[in-house]
Protein backbone atom coordinates (compact mmCIF):
# COMPACT_ATOMS: atom_id res chain seq x y z
CA UNK A 1 0.00 0.00 0.00
CA UNK A 2 2.50 2.28 0.78
CA UNK A 3 4.33 1.88 -2.65
CA UNK A 4 1.23 2.71 -4.21
CA UNK A 5 1.27 6.07 -2.51
CA UNK A 6 4.75 6.92 -3.95
CA UNK A 7 5.96 8.27 -6.93
CA UNK A 8 8.60 7.19 -9.22
CA UNK A 9 10.83 9.37 -7.44
CA UNK A 10 10.86 7.80 -4.35
CA UNK A 11 8.54 10.70 -3.02
CA UNK A 12 5.03 10.21 -1.88
CA UNK A 13 2.11 11.20 -4.48
CA UNK A 14 -0.12 14.37 -3.87
CA UNK A 15 -3.49 13.57 -2.56
CA UNK A 16 -5.77 15.82 -4.14
CA UNK A 17 -9.24 16.51 -3.58
CA UNK A 18 -11.39 18.06 -6.45
CA UNK A 19 -14.75 19.58 -5.29
CA UNK A 20 -17.37 19.70 -8.19
CA UNK A 21 -17.56 17.11 -10.78
CA UNK A 22 -18.72 19.96 -13.65
CA UNK A 23 -16.71 20.95 -16.65
CA UNK A 24 -13.76 22.58 -14.56
CA UNK A 25 -13.39 19.77 -11.73
CA UNK A 26 -13.89 16.71 -14.35
CA UNK A 27 -10.94 18.84 -16.48
CA UNK A 28 -8.99 19.37 -13.29
CA UNK A 29 -8.92 15.55 -12.77
CA UNK A 30 -8.68 14.72 -16.01
CA UNK A 31 -5.69 16.66 -16.15
CA UNK A 32 -4.02 15.56 -13.08
CA UNK A 33 -4.72 11.50 -13.94
CA UNK A 34 -2.52 11.26 -16.58
CA UNK A 35 0.29 11.50 -13.96
CA UNK A 36 -0.27 8.85 -11.97
CA UNK A 37 2.97 8.61 -10.42
CA UNK A 38 2.47 12.08 -9.35
CA UNK A 39 -1.08 12.24 -8.04
CA UNK A 40 -3.78 10.56 -6.02
CA UNK A 41 -6.56 12.29 -7.37
CA UNK A 42 -10.24 11.92 -5.69
CA UNK A 43 -13.21 13.32 -7.15
CA UNK A 44 -16.52 14.33 -5.36
CA UNK A 45 -19.86 15.99 -5.87
CA UNK A 46 -23.10 16.55 -4.06
CA UNK A 47 -25.46 15.43 -7.01
CA UNK A 48 -25.14 11.46 -8.22
CA UNK A 49 -24.12 12.62 -11.95
CA UNK A 50 -21.32 14.25 -13.50
CA UNK A 51 -21.21 17.55 -15.15
CA UNK A 52 -23.37 20.34 -13.13
CA UNK A 53 -25.21 22.34 -14.75
CA UNK A 54 -24.22 20.72 -18.43
CA UNK A 55 -26.89 17.55 -18.21
CA UNK A 56 -29.25 16.06 -20.66
CA UNK A 57 -32.68 15.03 -20.37
CA UNK A 58 -35.01 12.57 -21.82
CA UNK A 59 -37.91 13.04 -24.32
CA UNK A 60 -40.39 11.59 -26.30
CA UNK A 61 -39.01 10.79 -29.75
CA UNK A 62 -42.27 10.03 -31.27
CA UNK A 63 -43.50 12.89 -30.42
CA UNK A 64 -40.03 15.33 -30.85
CA UNK A 65 -38.31 13.80 -33.10
CA UNK A 66 -35.35 12.89 -30.31
CA UNK A 67 -35.17 11.02 -27.52
CA UNK A 68 -32.69 13.50 -25.31
CA UNK A 69 -32.62 17.28 -24.77
CA UNK A 70 -29.61 19.25 -23.40
CA UNK A 71 -30.51 21.05 -20.32
CA UNK A 72 -28.37 24.34 -18.64
CA UNK A 73 -25.78 24.14 -21.46
CA UNK A 74 -26.43 24.12 -24.89
CA UNK A 75 -23.90 25.29 -27.26
CA UNK A 76 -20.72 27.94 -27.45
CA UNK A 77 -18.59 29.06 -30.52
CA UNK A 78 -15.75 27.64 -32.33
CA UNK A 79 -13.46 29.40 -29.93
CA UNK A 80 -14.55 26.67 -27.37
CA UNK A 81 -10.76 25.01 -28.47
CA UNK A 82 -10.53 23.25 -25.42
CA UNK A 83 -13.99 22.05 -24.54
CA UNK A 84 -14.28 20.49 -28.41
CA UNK A 85 -11.43 18.17 -27.61
CA UNK A 86 -12.05 17.20 -24.44
CA UNK A 87 -15.42 15.92 -26.69
CA UNK A 88 -13.24 14.14 -28.95
CA UNK A 89 -11.46 12.58 -26.42
CA UNK A 90 -14.31 10.61 -25.26
CA UNK A 91 -15.27 9.63 -29.19
CA UNK A 92 -17.77 12.93 -29.13
CA UNK A 93 -18.15 15.92 -31.39
CA UNK A 94 -19.98 19.31 -31.62
CA UNK A 95 -22.46 20.04 -34.25
CA UNK A 96 -21.79 23.54 -36.43
CA UNK A 97 -25.18 26.02 -36.42
CA UNK A 98 -25.95 29.39 -37.90
CA UNK A 99 -27.96 31.37 -35.18
CA UNK A 100 -31.11 32.90 -35.57
CA UNK A 101 -31.89 35.26 -33.17
CA UNK A 102 -35.85 36.90 -31.95
CA UNK A 103 -35.92 39.79 -29.86
CA UNK A 104 -38.85 41.38 -28.44
CA UNK A 105 -42.39 41.29 -29.52
CA UNK A 106 -45.07 43.32 -32.21
CA UNK A 107 -43.51 46.92 -32.67
CA UNK A 108 -40.47 45.89 -30.55
CA UNK A 109 -39.37 43.00 -32.51
CA UNK A 110 -36.15 42.93 -34.58
CA UNK A 111 -33.47 40.05 -35.59
CA UNK A 112 -30.49 39.51 -37.15
CA UNK A 113 -32.33 37.56 -40.50
CA UNK A 114 -34.07 40.32 -41.51
CA UNK A 115 -34.68 44.23 -41.12
CA UNK A 116 -37.82 45.13 -39.26
CA UNK A 117 -40.17 48.02 -38.06
CA UNK A 118 -37.85 49.24 -35.39
CA UNK A 119 -34.76 49.22 -36.79
CA UNK A 120 -35.83 51.31 -39.65
CA UNK A 121 -37.79 53.53 -36.27
CA UNK A 122 -33.85 53.12 -35.12
CA UNK A 123 -32.59 53.82 -38.22
CA UNK A 124 -30.40 57.02 -37.04
CA UNK A 125 -29.46 55.31 -33.23
CA UNK A 126 -28.23 52.54 -35.31
CA UNK A 127 -25.66 54.35 -37.19
CA UNK A 128 -24.93 56.08 -33.90
CA UNK A 129 -24.47 53.08 -32.31
CA UNK A 130 -21.39 51.70 -34.73
CA UNK A 131 -19.76 55.28 -34.46
CA UNK A 132 -20.11 54.82 -30.56
CA UNK A 133 -18.25 51.46 -30.76
CA UNK A 134 -15.68 52.32 -32.87
CA UNK A 135 -14.91 55.36 -30.15
CA UNK A 136 -14.90 52.83 -27.01
CA UNK A 137 -12.12 50.91 -29.20
CA UNK A 138 -10.00 53.16 -29.47
CA UNK A 139 -10.31 54.63 -25.73
CA UNK A 140 -11.16 51.07 -24.46
CA UNK A 141 -8.68 51.88 -21.07
CA UNK A 142 -11.08 54.66 -20.23
CA UNK A 143 -14.07 52.67 -20.98
CA UNK A 144 -14.00 49.17 -20.09
CA UNK A 145 -15.38 48.89 -17.13
CA UNK A 146 -18.11 51.38 -17.49
CA UNK A 147 -21.56 49.93 -17.18
CA UNK A 148 -23.26 49.82 -20.14
CA UNK A 149 -26.25 51.53 -18.90
CA UNK A 150 -23.95 54.76 -18.08
CA UNK A 151 -22.68 53.98 -21.65
CA UNK A 152 -25.70 54.45 -23.14
CA UNK A 153 -26.79 57.70 -21.35
CA UNK A 154 -23.42 59.01 -22.10
CA UNK A 155 -24.43 58.63 -26.15
CA UNK A 156 -27.59 60.11 -25.61
CA UNK A 157 -29.48 56.46 -26.70
CA UNK A 158 -32.89 56.45 -26.35
CA UNK A 159 -34.34 53.91 -23.57
CA UNK A 160 -36.12 52.06 -26.60
CA UNK A 161 -33.29 51.38 -28.21
CA UNK A 162 -30.65 50.15 -25.36
CA UNK A 163 -33.60 48.13 -23.84
CA UNK A 164 -34.74 46.39 -27.36
CA UNK A 165 -32.22 46.26 -29.53
CA UNK A 166 -28.82 46.78 -27.56
CA UNK A 167 -29.39 44.38 -24.40
CA UNK A 168 -30.81 41.58 -25.66
CA UNK A 169 -27.56 41.41 -28.05
CA UNK A 170 -25.15 41.26 -24.70
CA UNK A 171 -27.92 38.96 -22.31
CA UNK A 172 -27.56 36.23 -25.81
CA UNK A 173 -24.05 35.82 -25.14
CA UNK A 174 -23.53 35.69 -21.74
CA UNK A 175 -26.57 34.56 -20.62
CA UNK A 176 -26.49 37.86 -18.03
CA UNK A 177 -30.40 37.90 -18.13
CA UNK A 178 -31.67 40.97 -15.92
CA UNK A 179 -27.82 41.76 -14.67
CA UNK A 180 -27.37 43.40 -17.87
CA UNK A 181 -27.29 47.01 -17.56
CA UNK A 182 -24.44 46.09 -15.09
CA UNK A 183 -22.15 44.83 -17.52
CA UNK A 184 -18.86 46.46 -18.54
CA UNK A 185 -19.11 48.33 -21.56
CA UNK A 186 -15.69 46.20 -23.25
CA UNK A 187 -17.91 43.00 -23.12
CA UNK A 188 -20.71 44.63 -25.71
CA UNK A 189 -17.61 46.10 -27.74
CA UNK A 190 -16.17 42.93 -28.11
CA UNK A 191 -18.95 41.35 -28.87
CA UNK A 192 -19.26 43.74 -32.49
CA UNK A 193 -16.00 44.91 -32.68
CA UNK A 194 -13.24 41.77 -32.41
CA UNK A 195 -12.77 39.60 -35.67
CA UNK A 196 -12.22 36.44 -32.13
CA UNK A 197 -15.02 36.83 -30.16
CA UNK A 198 -17.42 39.02 -31.51
CA UNK A 199 -20.79 36.96 -31.79
CA UNK A 200 -21.68 39.92 -33.80
CA UNK A 201 -18.97 40.53 -36.09
CA UNK A 202 -18.86 42.67 -38.20
CA UNK A 203 -21.36 45.32 -37.01
CA UNK A 204 -24.15 47.22 -39.40
CA UNK A 205 -24.54 50.31 -39.48
CA UNK A 206 -28.17 49.67 -40.95
CA UNK A 207 -29.45 47.32 -38.80
CA UNK A 208 -26.49 46.50 -35.92
CA UNK A 209 -26.27 42.89 -36.70
CA UNK A 210 -27.06 41.20 -39.79
CA UNK A 211 -24.53 38.22 -39.51
CA UNK A 212 -26.15 34.32 -38.63
CA UNK A 213 -23.11 33.69 -35.81
CA UNK A 214 -21.27 30.57 -36.62
CA UNK A 215 -22.13 28.67 -33.26
CA UNK A 216 -21.30 24.78 -31.86
CA UNK A 217 -23.93 22.66 -30.26
CA UNK A 218 -23.03 20.48 -27.69
CA UNK A 219 -23.36 16.93 -28.22
CA UNK A 220 -25.43 14.54 -25.42
CA UNK A 221 -23.89 15.64 -22.79
CA UNK A 222 -25.67 13.12 -20.45
CA UNK A 223 -23.82 10.64 -21.96
CA UNK A 224 -20.43 12.82 -22.91
CA UNK A 225 -19.75 13.13 -19.18
CA UNK A 226 -20.87 9.69 -18.38
CA UNK A 227 -18.06 8.29 -20.72
CA UNK A 228 -15.93 10.80 -19.32
CA UNK A 229 -16.59 9.42 -15.88
CA UNK A 230 -15.64 6.02 -16.61
CA UNK A 231 -12.66 7.06 -18.16
CA UNK A 232 -11.64 8.92 -14.77
CA UNK A 233 -12.07 5.60 -13.28
CA UNK A 234 -9.88 3.72 -15.50
CA UNK A 235 -7.30 5.97 -15.03
CA UNK A 236 -7.36 5.84 -11.30
CA UNK A 237 -9.64 8.65 -10.16
CA UNK A 238 -11.72 7.80 -6.91
CA UNK A 239 -14.73 9.44 -8.13
CA UNK A 240 -17.35 9.65 -5.19
CA UNK A 241 -20.43 10.74 -6.31
CA UNK A 242 -23.50 11.93 -3.96
CA UNK A 243 -20.65 12.95 -1.88
CA UNK A 244 -20.57 16.44 -0.18
CA UNK A 245 -17.93 18.44 0.97
CA UNK A 246 -19.50 20.03 4.60
CA UNK A 247 -16.70 21.82 6.14
CA UNK A 248 -13.22 22.54 5.88
CA UNK A 249 -12.11 21.80 9.44
CA UNK A 250 -8.07 23.16 8.96
CA UNK A 251 -6.14 24.13 6.08
CA UNK A 252 -2.08 24.23 6.90
CA UNK A 253 1.59 23.20 6.38
CA UNK A 254 0.59 19.42 6.97
CA UNK A 255 -2.21 19.50 4.66
CA UNK A 256 -5.76 20.09 4.36
CA UNK A 257 -8.43 18.45 6.58
CA UNK A 258 -12.12 18.45 5.07
CA UNK A 259 -15.32 16.52 6.52
CA UNK A 260 -17.03 14.82 3.90
CA UNK A 261 -21.30 13.14 4.07
CA UNK A 262 -23.02 10.67 1.79
CA UNK A 263 -25.46 12.22 0.15
CA UNK A 264 -29.08 9.70 -0.32
CA UNK A 265 -29.25 9.79 -4.28
CA UNK A 266 -32.71 10.58 -5.44
CA UNK A 267 -34.44 8.81 -8.88
CA UNK A 268 -33.21 11.82 -11.30
CA UNK A 269 -29.70 12.28 -9.49
CA UNK A 270 -30.14 16.00 -8.87
CA UNK A 271 -29.77 15.55 -4.92
CA UNK A 272 -31.57 18.63 -3.23
CA UNK A 273 -29.28 20.96 -1.29
CA UNK A 274 -28.75 19.63 1.65
CA UNK A 275 -29.51 20.25 5.62
CA UNK A 276 -25.89 21.37 5.72
CA UNK A 277 -26.16 24.29 3.13
CA UNK A 278 -29.67 25.20 4.39
CA UNK A 279 -33.01 24.13 7.05
CA UNK A 280 -33.87 22.03 4.11
CA UNK A 281 -33.70 18.90 6.13
CA UNK A 282 -32.16 16.81 3.10
CA UNK A 283 -29.99 14.23 4.50
CA UNK A 284 -29.47 15.96 8.07
CA UNK A 285 -28.80 12.76 10.21
CA UNK A 286 -26.00 11.84 7.67
CA UNK A 287 -22.73 11.47 9.30
CA UNK A 288 -19.20 13.45 8.83
CA UNK A 289 -16.60 11.82 8.65
CA UNK A 290 -12.76 13.42 8.19
CA UNK A 291 -10.40 13.22 5.81
CA UNK A 292 -6.84 14.77 4.86
CA UNK A 293 -5.45 15.64 1.46
CA UNK A 294 -2.64 17.28 0.27
CA UNK A 295 -4.49 19.53 -1.92
CA UNK A 296 -7.75 21.33 -2.27
CA UNK A 297 -9.40 22.67 -5.41
CA UNK A 298 -12.62 23.93 -5.37
CA UNK A 299 -14.83 23.72 -8.24
CA UNK A 300 -17.55 24.89 -7.39
CA UNK A 301 -19.38 28.91 -6.99
CA UNK A 302 -17.93 31.47 -5.32
CA UNK A 303 -20.60 31.78 -2.45
CA UNK A 304 -20.32 27.95 -2.23
CA UNK A 305 -16.69 28.31 -1.90
CA UNK A 306 -16.94 30.38 0.58
CA UNK A 307 -19.04 28.77 3.00
CA UNK A 308 -17.22 25.51 2.25
CA UNK A 309 -14.16 27.09 3.83
CA UNK A 310 -15.67 28.50 6.60
CA UNK A 311 -13.40 29.79 9.68
CA UNK A 312 -10.48 28.81 7.83
CA UNK A 313 -10.96 31.28 5.18
CA UNK A 314 -8.57 34.40 5.05
CA UNK A 315 -9.65 37.97 4.83
CA UNK A 316 -8.71 38.53 1.13
CA UNK A 317 -10.65 35.29 0.47
CA UNK A 318 -13.54 36.27 2.06
CA UNK A 319 -13.49 39.57 0.40
CA UNK A 320 -12.99 38.29 -2.80
CA UNK A 321 -14.93 35.32 -2.72
CA UNK A 322 -17.95 37.66 -1.39
CA UNK A 323 -17.46 39.98 -4.05
CA UNK A 324 -19.36 37.47 -6.67
CA UNK A 325 -23.11 38.46 -7.37
CA UNK A 326 -25.34 35.51 -7.69
CA UNK A 327 -28.94 35.43 -8.64
CA UNK A 328 -31.91 32.72 -8.32
CA UNK A 329 -33.16 31.79 -11.87
CA UNK A 330 -35.96 28.87 -13.05
CA UNK A 331 -35.89 26.97 -16.38
CA UNK A 332 -39.38 25.65 -17.13
CA UNK A 333 -38.70 22.89 -20.39
CA UNK A 334 -42.20 22.78 -22.09
CA UNK A 335 -44.28 22.36 -25.01
CA UNK A 336 -46.92 24.80 -25.07
CA UNK A 337 -46.31 26.66 -28.23
CA UNK A 338 -49.45 28.87 -27.50
CA UNK A 339 -47.47 30.58 -25.06
CA UNK A 340 -44.35 30.77 -27.42
CA UNK A 341 -47.32 32.58 -29.94
CA UNK A 342 -48.38 35.18 -27.45
CA UNK A 343 -45.19 36.15 -26.32
CA UNK A 344 -42.39 35.90 -28.91
CA UNK A 345 -42.10 36.53 -32.62
CA UNK A 346 -41.63 32.63 -33.94
CA UNK A 347 -42.24 33.11 -37.96
CA UNK A 348 -41.61 35.53 -40.74
CA UNK A 349 -44.17 38.04 -41.12
CA UNK A 350 -44.04 40.12 -43.47
CA UNK A 351 -45.87 43.33 -41.42
CA UNK A 352 -43.14 43.54 -39.56
CA UNK A 353 -40.36 43.24 -42.58
CA UNK A 354 -39.28 46.46 -44.41
CA UNK A 355 -37.53 46.60 -47.84
CA UNK A 356 -35.10 49.19 -47.51
CA UNK A 357 -33.19 51.03 -44.35
CA UNK A 358 -31.67 54.07 -45.03
CA UNK A 359 -32.27 53.73 -48.52
CA UNK A 360 -30.67 50.61 -48.84
CA UNK A 361 -31.92 47.27 -50.34
CA UNK A 362 -33.14 44.77 -47.76
CA UNK A 363 -34.79 42.45 -50.92
CA UNK A 364 -32.16 39.56 -50.59
CA UNK A 365 -32.70 39.36 -46.72
CA UNK A 366 -36.41 39.27 -46.34
CA UNK A 367 -36.55 36.61 -49.27
CA UNK A 368 -34.04 34.24 -47.07
CA UNK A 369 -36.24 34.82 -44.04
CA UNK A 370 -39.28 34.01 -46.29
CA UNK A 371 -37.88 30.36 -46.62
CA UNK A 372 -35.64 29.99 -43.48
CA UNK A 373 -36.58 32.25 -40.70
CA UNK A 374 -36.13 29.81 -37.50
CA UNK A 375 -35.39 31.73 -34.45
CA UNK A 376 -33.20 29.49 -31.92
CA UNK A 377 -32.65 32.59 -28.86
CA UNK A 378 -35.61 34.55 -27.99
CA UNK A 379 -35.48 37.48 -25.63
CA UNK A 380 -38.65 39.42 -24.23
CA UNK A 381 -38.90 42.80 -22.48
CA UNK A 382 -41.76 43.23 -19.90
CA UNK A 383 -43.92 46.07 -20.59
CA UNK A 384 -43.53 47.31 -17.32
CA UNK A 385 -39.94 47.18 -17.26
CA UNK A 386 -38.26 46.84 -20.70
CA UNK A 387 -34.96 46.93 -18.91
CA UNK A 388 -35.76 43.47 -17.37
CA UNK A 389 -36.23 40.07 -19.52
CA UNK A 390 -37.28 36.91 -20.09
CA UNK A 391 -35.31 34.53 -22.00
CA UNK A 392 -36.10 31.60 -24.37
CA UNK A 393 -34.90 28.73 -26.56
CA UNK A 394 -36.70 26.67 -29.20
CA UNK A 395 -33.98 23.88 -28.55
CA UNK A 396 -35.60 21.95 -31.40
CA UNK A 397 -34.26 24.51 -33.83
CA UNK A 398 -31.12 24.80 -31.94
CA UNK A 399 -30.27 21.52 -31.05
CA UNK A 400 -28.69 19.61 -33.73
CA UNK A 401 -30.13 15.89 -32.56
CA UNK A 402 -33.22 16.90 -33.96
CA UNK A 403 -35.22 16.67 -37.30
CA UNK A 404 -34.91 19.57 -39.59
CA UNK A 405 -38.27 19.74 -39.92
CA UNK A 406 -40.84 19.35 -36.84
CA UNK A 407 -44.20 21.19 -36.36
CA UNK A 408 -44.53 23.87 -34.27
CA UNK A 409 -46.97 22.71 -31.90
CA UNK A 410 -44.33 19.75 -31.04
CA UNK A 411 -41.07 21.88 -30.63
CA UNK A 412 -39.43 21.35 -27.15
CA UNK A 413 -38.99 25.34 -25.48
CA UNK A 414 -36.78 26.60 -22.72
CA UNK A 415 -38.32 29.46 -21.26
CA UNK A 416 -36.00 31.22 -18.36
CA UNK A 417 -37.37 33.52 -15.69
CA UNK A 418 -34.55 35.74 -14.18
CA UNK A 419 -33.97 37.04 -10.47
CA UNK A 420 -36.15 35.32 -8.29
CA UNK A 421 -35.44 37.49 -5.61
CA UNK A 422 -35.96 41.11 -7.21
CA UNK A 423 -38.04 40.52 -10.75
CA UNK A 424 -40.47 37.42 -9.71
CA UNK A 425 -43.28 39.96 -9.69
CA UNK A 426 -42.77 40.73 -13.63
CA UNK A 427 -42.95 36.74 -14.41
CA UNK A 428 -45.35 35.12 -16.46
CA UNK A 429 -44.41 31.56 -15.40
CA UNK A 430 -48.10 30.54 -14.62
CA UNK A 431 -48.86 31.00 -18.19
CA UNK A 432 -47.68 28.27 -19.33
CA UNK A 433 -49.85 25.02 -19.29
CA UNK A 434 -48.98 23.01 -16.27
CA UNK A 435 -49.93 20.13 -18.56
CA UNK A 436 -46.95 20.43 -20.78
CA UNK A 437 -44.58 21.41 -18.75
CA UNK A 438 -41.25 18.70 -18.98
CA UNK A 439 -39.07 19.78 -16.12
CA UNK A 440 -37.96 22.77 -14.35
CA UNK A 441 -34.70 23.73 -12.66
CA UNK A 442 -33.50 26.04 -10.71
CA UNK A 443 -29.79 27.83 -11.62
CA UNK A 444 -27.78 29.94 -8.71
CA UNK A 445 -25.96 32.15 -11.78
CA UNK A 446 -23.51 34.58 -12.07
CA UNK A 447 -24.45 38.16 -12.61
CA UNK A 448 -21.50 39.59 -14.75
CA UNK A 449 -22.00 42.99 -12.98
CA UNK A 450 -18.84 45.38 -13.57
CA UNK A 451 -18.48 44.93 -9.71
CA UNK A 452 -17.30 41.16 -10.53
CA UNK A 453 -14.25 42.64 -12.94
CA UNK A 454 -13.35 44.83 -10.39
CA UNK A 455 -13.69 43.69 -7.30
CA UNK A 456 -13.62 39.49 -8.24
CA UNK A 457 -11.39 38.69 -11.59
CA UNK A 458 -8.20 40.85 -10.99
CA UNK A 459 -7.67 39.52 -7.28
CA UNK A 460 -8.11 35.73 -8.04
CA UNK A 461 -4.36 35.51 -8.54
CA UNK A 462 -3.71 36.26 -4.98
CA UNK A 463 -6.24 33.57 -3.67
CA UNK A 464 -4.59 30.48 -6.15
CA UNK A 465 -2.31 27.93 -4.22
CA UNK A 466 -2.83 29.36 -0.51
CA UNK A 467 -3.35 27.28 1.88
CA UNK A 468 -2.99 24.52 -0.19
CA UNK A 469 -6.39 25.89 -2.04
CA UNK A 470 -6.94 26.42 -5.85
CA UNK A 471 -10.09 28.05 -7.38
CA UNK A 472 -11.51 26.81 -10.83
CA UNK A 473 -14.95 27.38 -12.29
CA UNK A 474 -15.91 29.92 -14.62
CA UNK A 475 -16.95 32.52 -12.28
CA UNK A 476 -13.34 32.97 -12.48
CA UNK A 477 -13.65 34.89 -15.45
CA UNK A 478 -16.76 34.58 -17.50
CA UNK A 479 -20.01 32.35 -17.32
CA UNK A 480 -19.00 29.58 -20.49
CA UNK A 481 -17.99 25.85 -20.83
CA UNK A 482 -14.32 26.68 -22.34
CA UNK A 483 -14.14 29.16 -19.01
CA UNK A 484 -14.36 26.42 -16.87
CA UNK A 485 -12.73 23.45 -18.76
CA UNK A 486 -9.52 25.98 -18.72
CA UNK A 487 -10.07 26.88 -15.09
CA UNK A 488 -9.56 22.96 -14.29
CA UNK A 489 -6.83 22.51 -16.59
CA UNK A 490 -5.27 25.39 -15.18
CA UNK A 491 -5.43 24.43 -11.68
CA UNK A 492 -4.27 20.96 -12.61
CA UNK A 493 -1.27 22.46 -14.30
CA UNK A 494 -0.20 24.92 -11.36
CA UNK A 495 0.21 21.47 -9.21
CA UNK A 496 2.36 20.14 -11.66
CA UNK A 497 0.25 18.78 -14.45
CA UNK A 498 1.44 18.91 -18.18
CA UNK A 499 -0.79 21.10 -20.28
CA UNK A 500 -2.10 18.78 -23.41
CA UNK A 501 0.95 18.76 -26.41
CA UNK A 502 -1.83 18.96 -28.80
CA UNK A 503 -3.42 21.81 -27.41
CA UNK A 504 -0.22 23.49 -26.93
CA UNK A 505 0.59 23.35 -30.53
CA UNK A 506 -3.01 24.54 -31.40
CA UNK A 507 -1.80 27.98 -31.32
CA UNK A 508 -5.16 29.51 -29.97
CA UNK A 509 -5.89 27.05 -27.43
CA UNK A 510 -2.37 28.15 -26.02
CA UNK A 511 -2.89 31.98 -26.35
CA UNK A 512 -6.04 31.69 -24.83
CA UNK A 513 -5.10 29.62 -22.13
CA UNK A 514 -1.96 30.98 -21.47
CA UNK A 515 -3.67 34.79 -21.21
CA UNK A 516 -5.85 32.90 -18.42
CA UNK A 517 -3.58 31.18 -16.59
CA UNK A 518 -1.53 34.64 -16.08
CA UNK A 519 -5.11 36.62 -15.43
CA UNK A 520 -5.96 33.84 -12.48
CA UNK A 521 -2.38 32.45 -11.64
CA UNK A 522 -0.11 35.42 -12.31
CA UNK A 523 2.10 33.29 -14.20
CA UNK A 524 3.29 32.88 -18.12
CA UNK A 525 2.72 29.29 -19.39
CA UNK A 526 5.73 28.35 -21.06
CA UNK A 527 5.37 25.94 -23.97
CA UNK A 528 7.15 22.34 -23.46
CA UNK A 529 5.91 20.39 -26.57
CA UNK A 530 7.69 19.78 -30.00
CA UNK A 531 6.31 21.83 -33.23
CA UNK A 532 5.35 18.91 -35.46
CA UNK A 533 2.81 16.84 -34.49
CA UNK A 534 -1.64 16.44 -33.73
CA UNK A 535 -3.07 19.90 -33.18
CA UNK A 536 -0.63 22.08 -35.53
CA UNK A 537 -3.88 21.67 -37.82
CA UNK A 538 -6.47 22.53 -35.40
CA UNK A 539 -6.39 26.46 -35.10
CA UNK A 540 -7.78 28.10 -38.47
CA UNK A 541 -9.54 31.37 -39.43
CA UNK A 542 -8.22 34.43 -38.23
CA UNK A 543 -5.66 34.30 -35.45
CA UNK A 544 -6.23 30.50 -35.31
CA UNK A 545 -9.75 31.47 -33.94
CA UNK A 546 -11.91 28.51 -35.63
CA UNK A 547 -11.42 25.20 -34.06
CA UNK A 548 -10.68 22.26 -36.56
CA UNK A 549 -9.89 19.60 -34.88
CA UNK A 550 -11.72 16.07 -34.55
CA UNK A 551 -14.50 17.48 -31.77
CA UNK A 552 -16.38 19.32 -34.76
CA UNK A 553 -17.88 18.25 -38.00
CA UNK A 554 -18.21 20.77 -40.79
CA UNK A 555 -22.18 19.68 -41.65
CA UNK A 556 -25.12 20.73 -39.08
CA UNK A 557 -27.75 18.17 -37.67
CA UNK A 558 -25.08 15.58 -37.59
CA UNK A 559 -26.21 14.39 -34.33
CA UNK A 560 -29.67 13.62 -36.04
CA UNK A 561 -27.99 11.28 -39.49
CA UNK A 562 -25.86 9.70 -36.92
CA UNK A 563 -28.50 8.64 -34.67
CA UNK A 564 -30.52 8.06 -37.73
CA UNK A 565 -27.92 5.54 -39.72
CA UNK A 566 -27.55 3.83 -36.59
CA UNK A 567 -31.20 3.18 -36.06
CA UNK A 568 -31.01 1.94 -39.96
CA UNK A 569 -28.34 -0.66 -38.93
CA UNK A 570 -30.29 -1.96 -36.34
Amino acid sequence: MAEQNRAENGRPKKKVLVVGAGAAGMSCAHHLSQHPDKFDVTLIDAVDYCGGQAFSIPIDKDTHGASWLNQGVQGGSHIFHHSMTMFARQGHHADPVKLQVSFGKDDTFWTNVFPTQLLARHAKEVRRFQTMLTIVRWFEIFFAILPIKLLFKLFFFSEEFANTIALPMIALFLGTGNATPEVPSIILERLVTSPTYGMWYPGDKLSVASNLPPMVVFPNFGVFYEDWRQDLLKRGVDVRLSTELTQVVKRDKTGVVVKLIKRTPTPDSHNPVSAWVTDSGSDQSAKEEKETFDELVLCVLADSANRILGPTASFREKKVLGSAKFSDDITVTHTDADYMRRHYENFYNPEQAVSALSGVDQTTRLEMAKKSFKPMYYIKQYPSDRSKLEMCFDCTNYQSQFPPEVPFDDHVFQTIFLNKKRDSHLWSIDEIDEGKIIRKDWWHQLCHSFTHYIFVIPWVWLLQGHKHTRFAAAWTLINAHEVAVMSGIAAAVDLGAQYPEDLERDKFALLSFRLYYLLTYGRWYRKKAAKEGPGKDWASGLYGSVYQGPGSVNEERTMWREEREKKASW
